[in-house]
């Protein structure tokens, strides 16, 4: 409690994602990475003895002892990787000697970053299909109830609530199209050396560029990747950042605007975000019901958005074959942009698992409205009925002034179907009112296009990560 910890991790991150992020995770992947640089140097005739390769294998994680053992060489050293390389050694006292053979310190360090940017995005896409699932379910309940539409924030034409809620589960699909995508592309740096030469490599072989293929082959796929990049520098190129941070930057807008809209729903009183039965709103203003986690995706999908700004000036600013003010930077940037990520898709899943509508609030308001929307079909159905379309026009039109005066000037409601049933003109249609009122009427095809959005985009998914759905929990917000 005496020193700063980013509340990414320490107030709202998942353990899975902090995990992967953890020093912890950072060094037993480093050590992973020269076990298999070791069992690949051996099978490719270099002198490296079975009990060093089983020493390694057996002290693939580090206790508290060793942690403190890195640390007081750090910091005599200054330099992380040599450090650990000195405390796998002591535990693994056979490879010593072999441990980080021909390897850079970009062999562990890039490497174990391509590993960690391929799982983020595993942790990402597995939480991602759960939020479509469940928004996907919320619109299937909701499919046909009208709702007033609204552009520019003013009243407009009649959707569904279901159909509103496709738009929001349109966007996440493409953002679960666009970071599998970025997953798929990740490759792995592979066995380069110093500045992507592989020299180092090709005097332990003699001169073989066989084996040195072999070699950069063979440890890409003990490590569990279909392909290593052709080139690189000392480090894999940064834009490779870039391509990954890119959509999860994208998936912050999205996530930024589904929380606006039920933020400003939520205004209307026509939809809230879960609410606990002890929950304070205010501290002050006992009564408010605050989208307080609506707020909170909007305030971390925002520094998800500028995040990624890091990794476009880091890719432009590696001169030659590297500098190393790329390094701080990525510390921050890479793990803060996918616990962040994490974090709002969490938020998210609570949201659209307790979302709240209130149909009479709904229903209320469009019959403030809809008047004013029926006055064509109540032209309509005068012409229908006999009548002259521009005197019905120039009736409709006269009440239709009177009482949106009603509205805007002495604050009540809407009276125009009153008076179209008080004016003798309309006397024809008096019995077809309440029909050329019904909301249902205005919906379009909404509810069919929310049967045929789910059915066509969101049911493959379903069915594609049909496990991961069915062993997902309900998500808790600790705060």
């Amino acid at each position: 409690m005496d020193s700063y910890q980013t509340p990414l991790s320490s107030r709202y991150a998942s353990k899975e994602m902090s995990h992967l992020f953890s020093s912890e995770m950072r060094f037993h992947t480093w050590r992973e990475l020269w076990l298999n640089l070791a069992i690949a140097e051996k099978e490719l005739g270099l002198p490296i003895s079975d009990e060093a390769i089983q020493e390694m294998q057996n002290n693939l994680y580090l206790d508290e002892k060793q942690f403190g053992i890195a640390a007081a060489e750090e910091k005599k050293r200054r330099h992380d990787v040599m450090a650990h390389v000195h405390t796998f050694g002591v535990v693994a006292p056979s490879a010593a000697a072999i441990i980080h053979l021909g390897a850079t310190s970009c062999y562990v360090t890039d490497n174990a970053d391509l590993i960690f940017l391929r799982e983020g995005c595993n942790i990402l896409i597995n939480k991602l299909v759960v939020v479509i699932d469940r928004l996907a379910r919320f619109a299937e309940e909701y499919r046909a109830l009208p709702t007033l539409g609204f552009t520019h924030f003013q009243p407009a034409q009649l959707t569904t609530v279901g159909k509103r809620c496709t738009l929001w589960i349109q966007e996440l699909l493409w953002d679960l199209r666009n970071i599998a995508r970025a997953r798929d592309d990740i490759g792995f740096r592979g066995v380069k050396g110093t500045t992507g030469t592989q020299a180092s490599f090709l005097t332990l072989f003699d001169g073989d560029h066989e084996k040195v293929k072999a070699l950069d082959k063979r440890v890409t796929e003990l490590m569990g990747f279909a392909y290593a990049y052709p080139v690189t520098s000392q480090t894999y190129s940064r834009k490779v950042d870039i391509d990954v941070l890119s959509p999860l930057a994208s998936f912050g807008a999205t996530a930024h605007k589904i929380a606006t809209d039920i933020r400003l729903l939520a205004n209307l009183k026509e939809m809230e975000e879960p609410f606990e039965k002890d929950q304070i709103g205010s501290s002050a203003m006992a009564y408010k019901r605050n989208p307080m986690r609506c707020e909170r995706v909007c305030s971390l999908a925002r520094h998800l958005m500028v995040v990624h700004q890091n990794t476009l000036l880091t890719s432009s600013v590696q001169w030659f074959e590297r500098t190393l003010d790329d390094s701080a930077n990525r510390r921050v940037t890479i793990p803060e942009a996918f616990l962040t990520a994490d974090i709002v898709l969490s938020t998210l899943q609570n949201i659209s698992e307790g979302l709240v509508v209130y149909p009479k609030v709904i229903a209320r308001r469009i019959s403030e409205e809809l008047p004013f929307m029926a006055t064509e079909n109540v032209i309509m159905a005068m012409v229908k009925a006999g009548g002259d379309r521009q005197q019905a026009h120039e009736e409709i039109r006269v009440l239709s002034h009177q009482a949106s005066a009603v509205v805007k000037q002495e604050g009540k409601a809407n009276d125009l179907i009153s008076r179209i049933k008080a004016t003798a003109y309309f006397q024809p249609i008096h019995d077809q009112l309440d029909a050329l009122l019904d909301p249902a009427t205005f919906v379009g095809r909404a509810p069919e296009q929310v049967d045929e959005f789910i059915q066509e985009c969101v049911t493959p998914i379903r069915e594609s990560y049909k496990e991961q759905l069915h062993s997902a929990k309900q998500v808790e917000l600790n705060v």
